[in-house]
């Protein structure tokens, strides 16, 4: 989700979030395998973790499943969408479980190289978009169109977006169009990127305490919903390849379903782990529960997870690979 998603708060927050994933110790991937994965014969599995927070509650639910239910131990590693396949492909990691759609690493990994293997659904459906806040939008319902845009461009300015209205981006690897977009729509706006999601997310609720109007790229399913209502801006709509181009994309981005991908070695002999990834399967609101126990209730990941896995014992029991 090409989103890369100001003030040492949100810092810290990002910090706390990455160290209660990463038990065995934070791996940049990109520079550094990690000697769990890829072990034949051994319970361990390695899981790549995205940067935003839904993706973060996807890994802290399978390793706490994978840990306590299977007797696996699990390695977990940071790494950004792109360089997560390299990973994937190489056997560094063993899965990743919420990928919003990179054709090119598909056709390279699982159509030529035969290294990676599709996981199956999430369950969840993935949207990104450019939104205003609730309030906003009631004031001034004709802002949802991305027509008159322009006409509130003044009120959208900020000391980052050098007389122009701003659109708020998290971070600059995040699957994002925005640029092409403001440049091929002909508007009056500039793409501002925050640096992260958890920056992002401090940016929005100052605004929202502020009641300023604001416009982001956001994308669902996020959590923030609950705490500051926002409403899509229509943009062109979405058809099967108009964003193939992507200096020349003029179109809203498309609604995604979210799957799941396992370095195909691990999917034939990861026994027990690999059905296990395979049928995890939930939807929005599950993982927005435990997405808000990150990251507004301040619980560690693997608190979250063992709060849910608590409450629901018949949901998870089904991703339990059948007993003999």
């Amino acid at each position: 989700m090409a989103r890369t998603r100001i003030a040492a708060l949100a810092a810290a927050a990002a910090l706390t979030v990455g160290a209660g994933l990463t038990g065995c110790g934070a791996a940049d991937m990109t520079r550094q395998a990690s000697p769990f994965s890829d072990t034949e014969g051994a319970r361990t599995v390695t899981l790549s973790v995205q940067s935003w927070v839904g993706a973060q509650a996807d890994v802290a639910v399978a390793q706490y499943l994978l840990e306590h239910e299977l007797g696996y131990r699990v390695d977990t590693v940071q790494i950004d969408e792109v360089p997560a396949w390299d990973a994937l492909s190489q056997g560094r990691v063993d899965a990743i479980l919420e990928d919003w759609g990179h054709p090119e690493q598909e056709e390279r990994y699982i159509d030529g190289k035969g290294t990676v293997v599709p996981g199956g659904d999430l369950g969840v459906t993935g949207h990104i978009g450019w939104f205003v806040p609730a309030y906003f939008a009631e004031q001034h319902p004709d802002v949802t169109d991305w027509k008159n845009l322009d006409k509130y461009a003044a009120e959208l300015r900020t000391a980052e977006s050098g007389g122009k209205g701003q659109l708020l981006d998290g971070s600059p690897s995040y699957v994002t169009h925005d640029k092409a977009l403001v440049k091929n729509l002909g508007l009056d706006l500039q793409v501002v990127f925050a640096g992260s999601e958890a920056a992002q997310i401090t940016q929005i609720k100052q605004f929202a305490k502020e009641r300023k109007p604001f416009l982001t790229y956001w994308y669902e399913p996020q959590w923030l919903f609950e705490k500051v209502p926002m409403t899509e801006v229509k943009l062109p709509g979405h058809e099967k390849g108009c964003d193939a181009d992507p200096e020349k994309v003029a179109c809203a981005y498309p609604h995604t379903p979210l799957r799941k991908f396992l370095n195909a070695r691990f999917a034939k002999d990861g026994g027990d782990a690999a059905a296990f990834l395979k049928r995890f399967r939930w939807t929005k609101d599950m993982q927005n529960d435990v997405a808000l126990m990150i990251a507004e209730e301040k619980l560690a990941p693997r608190e979250a997870a063992a709060r849910w896995v608590k409450e629901n014992r018949t949901t998870w029991q089904a991703w339990l690979p059948a007993t003999p």
